[in-house]
């Protein structure tokens, strides 16, 4: 299974925001969108990714002021990416190596989309339930 496939699936919608709002600004955005992260985009270029976590971490326990806080002083800059042809198991590892639950998907920089953790547990569920109905049709055709 290819990112692709699982943007054919899911969809490509891309929320970004500029790298120039306020971190309360772009969690209006998130929650609008119910999204727990979300791309920093200034004039067509990935700038960085800024999530829950960022917020919880570098706002909330260091005592910021969210409406007083740009994203570009807390975002991630160093923002992790695949290719639409990378597959499910490229992308697993990435998530769980590198500690990330967001991969914007990007070919000749122009950012098609993003995963999640949670659309890769998806499709792993989705190809767990075909593998078991394939192998419950065989079983099930050889006693016959």
């Amino acid at each position: 299974m290819t990112v692709n496939q699982i943007l054919s699936r899911k969809g490509n919608a891309v929320y970004s925001v500029v790298s120039t709002i306020t971190v309360y600004e772009a969690l209006k955005v998130m929650g609008d969108k119910n999204i727990g992260a979300i791309l920093v985009i200034d004039d067509s270029d990935l700038k960085g990714i800024f999530s829950e976590r960022d917020y919880a971490r570098k706002i909330i326990l260091k005592d910021k002021a969210s409406k007083e806080t740009l994203v570009k002083e807390i975002m991630v800059q160093e923002v992790i990416t695949i290719k639409p042809t990378d597959n499910l198991d490229y992308c697993m590892e990435l998530m769980a190596t590198r500690r990330v639950r967001h991969l914007p998907v990007v070919e000749n920089n122009l950012v098609l989309g993003i995963i999640s953790i949670g659309d890769v547990v998806m499709e792993i569920i989705e190809l767990q339930k075909s593998t078991i109905q394939h192998l419950d049709s065989y079983i099930s055709g050889s006693k016959t």
